[in-house]
């Protein structure tokens, strides 16, 4: 097997196996990473910590193992980027707090350790909303990530795991990890033209991950493609025992005419120009493809989206966490940050309580209303990417942040997974995404049926093409 000419336009299934083959070395893709982050770092600011030293020490290792005939998996010798919620050996966590957490937050967990026992190349750990809690990206102590699909003006590149999706376009990682709690992996995926997953919580262990709402909270992974994302999500995945190769194989086998999926009009009110349009094309064509479709009117969207509007589970638990563990940083905390917190403060246990039994007598309400759907299909967010500038009041944040979450919390609060698709251009040539949203554990489901479209409407760099800050 020859080694792929240009490892940005090689899909990660063809790099894996270049890197089994021997046509390829993990020091290749660590110098590739590498120079790609000195030519761009500058101007992208993805990372909060960045060692090339660890990224050569780590590709020499993979390359070891490979050398002895050892695979350990499909992530060995791969770029992987960490979101810096996530506790990394060798490396510090600030959960983008303007200090080091205590060393309790250093530790890796379940996640981490998967990808570093397969000898995965942790290119470095991404910038992220301080403590999660947002996701237009805003960091006032480390500043946000610039979105690459505007050349001309810093705009938001979602959050809170802002640094994730534009790690993969600035080309010094194949696969990210991110947090999700209300949209945090598919909120920066669509507004960087990338995929991500949101997999149903509990699934993948949330030991050595900085929390927020702790029964709500799930690691994912975001990448450039279906395929790529499935692929890493297999890599990762404590319930998959097949070689992620493998299971990206056996979920590729479903056919779109194998799938029936409603269109729900509640994820398409309200959206900016553009937005509801792209994904309406998207889903003709998969019609036409043979996409079994109705479109369907879910229960209870706006009473979640009331409750989440009133503070959620975030309110209760992120104030609890502030106050007790981490009441040392509460001074530090970015306005953003705070404003939500204060009206945390003004709710009480009752109040808490109380969301928690309504949300879960909603979950199997939502669950039921499914009935024979493999996924119901909407935007994934109503927005296109607001300019920074706009939105740098902690008032106006707080506005737009809320529309922001309008469709990806309804998936997060009722327990469901979510795969967002990158479908097109909205009408400032910003990225599109369609959320494809999977009941509580049909994981494997949902990537099958995005995986399907994908084969239908091609990967981002097909539809979207490049990113204006990559030309």
């Amino acid at each position: 097997m020859t080694a792929p000419t240009d490892i940005a336009t090689t899909s990660l299934g063809t790099l894996v196996t270049s890197l089994r083959a021997g046509a390829l070395s993990a020091q290749e893709l660590a110098e590739w990473a590498i120079a790609n982050h000195d030519a761009r770092g500058e101007a992208f600011h993805a990372y909060k910590t960045w060692d090339e030293n660890q990224i050569r020490t780590h590709a020499t290792a993979a390359d070891a193992a490979f050398a002895a005939g050892v695979n350990l998996g499909a992530l060995q010798g791969i770029p992987v980027s960490i979101k810096d919620l996530v506790g990394v050996s060798g490396y510090p966590t600030f959960a983008g707090c303007p200090r080091e957490l205590p060393a309790v937050w250093q530790t890796e967990g379940t996640v981490a350790r998967t990808i570093r026992h397969q000898l995965g190349v942790v290119s470095g750990k991404t910038h992220t909303v301080q403590f999660a809690f947002g996701g237009l990206g805003v960091n006032p102590h480390w500043g946000p990530p610039r979105n690459p699909w505007d050349a001309k003006d810093h705009r938001s590149p979602g959050g809170s795991s802002s640094g994730a999706g534009v790690s993969l376009h600035e080309g010094s990682a194949l696969l990210a990890i991110g947090t999700d709690t209300a949209g945090s992996v598919r909120m920066p995926a669509t507004m960087t033209g990338n995929a991500g997953f949101r997999p149903t919580p509990g699934r993948w262990p949330t030991d050595g991950i900085v929390p927020l709402v702790k029964q709500l909270d799930t690691a994912g992974p975001l990448a450039k493609s279906v395929d790529d994302l499935v692929i890493g999500f297999g890599a990762i995945d404590p319930y998959v025992v097949d070689d992620a190769i493998v299971f990206r194989d056996r979920l590729g086998l479903a056919d779109l005419r194998d799938f029936r999926v409603g269109i729900c009009d509640w994820y398409f009110e309200n959206c900016d120009p553009g937005v509801a349009e792209s994904v309406k094309r998207a889903l003709d064509e998969l019609s036409k493809a043979g996409l079994r479709t109705e479109v369907v009117t879910m229960p209870h969207f706006d009473d979640v989206t009331d409750i989440f509007d009133a503070g959620g589970l975030h309110a209760g638990e992120f104030s609890a966490f502030i106050q007790d563990e981490m009441r040392d940083f509460a001074g530090d905390l970015d306005p953003a940050v705070a404003i939500r917190l204060a009206k945390a403060d003004s709710d009480g246990a009752a109040a808490h309580i109380n969301r928690v039994k309504a949300i879960a007598r909603m979950a199997r309400s939502v669950d039921a209303a499914f009935g024979g759907l493999d996924a119901i299909v909407g935007p994934t967010i109503p927005l296109t990417p607001p300019r920074m500038a706009d939105i740098a009041d902690p008032e106006t944040h707080f506005t737009a942040n809320m529309r922001l979450v309008r469709n990806t919390n309804t998936v997060s609060l009722l327990r469901l997974c979510g795969v967002t698709v990158p479908v097109g251009l909205d009408a400032e040539s910003m990225p599109v995404g369609m959320q494809i949203v999977g009941r509580d554990g049909h994981d494997e489901t949902a990537l099958a049926l995005a995986l399907a479209c994908e084969r239908v409407l091609g990967t981002a760099c097909d539809r979207l093409g490049v990113p204006p800050m990559c030309r």
